[in-house]
């Protein structure tokens, strides 16, 4: 069997199990299957979370196991498992190089200067998050497909197809944002072939950087070359095999070995040193600026005090959400957790919660409530940056009954909007959709004169603060529905002692 056979089959199987596993991370079929898997196997992933946290999330172990093959064979993981690189290499055979002259994908696929640029974006991810701050899900291969598939492809696929992939149609919040720069992504394939890999991925500049210590390599008998370039034609890493093999680039994707029409190269252990380049050609005044860069998003981004004392109200986390700062430190804004949450009230953030928490998940009560009995979202999170509680503790019931439930913000009224305050009509429908026992929501009987002289007896609302959990299914329900009367804000969520109200009476935030 050919080694190209071999490596087809090999993305064939990953692909086909990344699509399962983001298929099952539903409320319907969820049932133990592992659906962070390949988040769990993201080795810069785990690198940048334990830099931020100074924890290593226990499923994130698993993923130094990539770095072996990393470590004995090069950048493997790119070209024979990473589902995003397989998209792109897909999307380029099918419009790019394999409808190309071999001279001009001879010229497409020698190495430039631009593929620097990913070291760049490496280093001032591993800087930001020295400091505290995740952000490689902006651009991790892993995250950003699953964000993408999460947050534009499956609800399109539903919206074509009803009922297809949701029990109701799922809307996301920036999700057009997120799907034109997947489509951007996948679409400059067709200029230059494996575009995101090459000049992008961190994940890639990451592997690299280990695959320049790997044993077995790509190597070049200098007597047999002829100097024909035939196996730069279908070269994957514009790694330049014709003359000092680049180890970082090089995908392991064996296509110039097939190519070479003299049989030149060859894969074998510790080759000489003399025929290839061991490390990454990054000068160094561009590792220093992407160290910079790092340093100054960190410093721009949190003295905007947008996860501290300016924070938004509308800045409502999951239940079992770790305290800002540490959830900014472990969130890699994959959103799996939007993609299991089976109400579609999961967003991805925009800019309100600061351009640190740009794609993370909070509450969107317009579209839907956190249901009382649900924390899927903390199953599917590879990160603990939302913890994995059980119903009891978020409920707070059984041994959970002293500390009580876990409260996601406090609700509140808007009399001018409210029906029974100011428009002298009956509506109760808050305090009956109101899930906790006894309600947070209740009401008292008042009689009011109408403007026509008539007499009406009315149930006003209150909010119980003492009571309330802020799961927004009374926001949800509000006939009032451009800007509900009753709305609600992060004030008094459990996970913070900062944002608690001032009769919470000292209740210590839940940061386990």
């Amino acid at each position: 069997m050919k080694i190209r056979t071999a490596r087809r089959i090999s993305q064939l199987f990953f692909f086909s199990l990344f699509l399962f596993l983001v298929a099952v991370a539903d409320l319907r079929y969820l049932k133990g299957y592992p659906a962070s898997l390949f988040l769990e196997l993201d080795p810069l992933v785990a690198v940048a979370t334990a830099l931020a946290s100074h924890t290593l999330y226990k499923g994130m172990i698993w993923s130094l196991v990539l770095l072996i093959p990393s470590i004995l064979l090069g950048r493997i993981f790119c070209n024979w498992i990473c589902p995003y690189g397989i998209l792109h290499h897909f999307i380029g055979w099918a419009f790019g190089k394999g409808r190309k002259p071999d001279a001009v994908r001879i010229e497409a696929n020698r190495y430039r200067s631009l593929y620097q640029t990913k070291y760049v974006f490496l280093a001032a991810l591993l800087v930001a998050a020295a400091f505290g701050s995740v952000q490689v899900g902006l651009l991790d291969p892993i995250c950003l497909l699953y964000r993408s598939i999460t947050t534009a492809i499956l609800p399109t696929l539903n919206l074509l197809l009803p009922n297809s992939v949701y029990i109701r149609q799922a809307f996301h919040v920036g999700g057009w944002i997120i799907g034109l720069l997947l489509f951007l992504l996948v679409a400059m394939n067709v200029v230059i072939p494996r575009f995101f890999c090459r000049v992008i991925c961190p994940l890639g500049a990451f592997l690299g950087s280990m695959a320049t210590f790997s044993l077995w390599r790509i190597d070049r008998d200098p007597k047999k070359c002829v100097q024909c370039d035939a196996c730069l034609k279908n070269c994957e890493g514009a790694c330049d095999p014709h003359t000092h093999l680049r180890k970082s680039e090089c995908f392991v994707c064996f296509n110039c070995l097939e190519d070479c029409p003299c049989d030149a190269l060859s894969f074998r252990f510790m080759p000489s040193l003399a025929r290839e380049m061991s490390t990454p050609s990054v000068p160094a005044r561009r590792a220093v600026l992407g160290g910079l860069l790092g340093f100054s998003f960190f410093g721009f981004a949190r003295t905007s005090g947008a996860s501290d004392r300016n924070y938004n109200k509308n800045v409502i986390r999951p239940p079992g959400a770790v305290e800002e700062k540490e959830f900014l430190a472990r969130c890699i804004k994959c959103d799996q957790c939007i993609r299991v949450c089976p109400t579609n009230v999961l967003q991805p953030a925009l800019l309100t919660a600061g351009i640190e928490g740009i794609w993370t998940p909070i509450l969107n009560n317009k579209l839907g409530y956190c249901e009382l009995n649900c924390t899927l979202c903390g199953q599917v999170c590879p990160t603990g940056a939302i913890q994995r509680i059980s119903i009891e503790e978020k409920t707070g019931v059984g041994q959970y009954a002293a500390q009580g439930p876990v409260r996601t913000g406090t609700a509140f009224y808007d009399h001018g909007r409210c029906l029974p305050w100011s428009m002298d009509t009956p509506c109760l429908v808050c305090q009956e959709v109101c899930p906790v026992s006894p309600k947070a929501i209740y009401s008292k009987e008042v009689t009011v004169t109408k403007r026509d002289g008539s007499k009406i007896t009315l149930g006003q609302p209150y909010v119980d603060p003492s009571k309330c959990i802020g799961c927004g299914i009374c926001e949800h329900e509000c006939p009032v529905t451009d800007e509900p009367a009753i709305r609600v804000t992060a004030i008094g969520e459990t996970r913070s002692r900062e944002r608690r109200l001032l009769m919470d009476g000292g209740r210590s935030p839940r940061n386990s």
